[in-house]
């Protein structure tokens, strides 16, 4: 297996980074925050999760080995997919996960998009002896640098050449859209046509 990934970021998208190492370009799944945490020509290393099915082989990022050992074990309860893994840690931290999980706070795991009230109750029940209690890490709670999703948004217009006031603008003019959970692809698609319009 593949524990983690070391190069220069080549690439980035929406939902993953492509990192050099040896002259091949890995692509690594990641979280929004993850993906912030990344600046392309920079060296980077990322912990990463190899998940094999029969027509493929992904790999995901993470931003450290916590982050990594919280997907591997959501994924242990019933119904939680990788693609779900990556969505519980996109909204909610590692820390913050073992607390709802702990607290039964089934109203914080619904804000998961994807999980549903039953869905919140059988992993609480399923994980609750096994996550373990906050370890006193880095929150997802609200931060007052620049949102996460405005940043990806932003290199996302400048990625397919727009300038920076430009991408500012239509940043700007989306914000009210993004709420409290913004789906970071929405926000793209709607910054482009307020783009096309002017």
């Amino acid at each position: 297996m593949i524990a983690f990934v070391r190069g220069e970021v080549a690439a980035l998208t929406l939902t993953s980074a492509v990192l050099e190492v040896g002259g091949v370009g890995l692509e690594l799944l990641c979280t929004p925050g993850t993906l912030a945490t990344l600046r392309p020509g920079h060296l980077a290393t990322l912990p990463t999760s190899m998940v094999v099915r029969e027509d493929s082989l992904t790999l995901f990022g993470f931003v450290d080995d916590d982050e990594k050992a919280a997907f591997e074990l959501v994924q242990t309860a019933s119904g939680v997919g990788p693609k779900l893994a990556q969505a519980m840690l996109a909204v909610l931290s590692p820390d913050d996960l073992r607390r709802a999980v702990a607290s039964d706070d089934v109203k914080t795991l619904t804000r998961v998009p994807g999980i549903g009230q039953k869905g919140a109750q059988r992993i609480i029940l399923e994980l609750k002896d096994r996550i373990g209690l906050p370890v006193g890490g880095r929150s997802n709670a609200p931060v007052s640098a620049i949102p996460v999703w405005r940043d990806q948004v932003t290199q996302g217009l400048l990625g397919l050449g727009w300038s920076t006031k430009d991408a500012d603008n239509a940043v700007e003019s989306v914000a009210p859209q993004a709420g409290d959970s913004p789906d970071v692809g929405a926000l793209l698609r709607a910054a482009l046509r307020s783009l096309s319009k002017a």
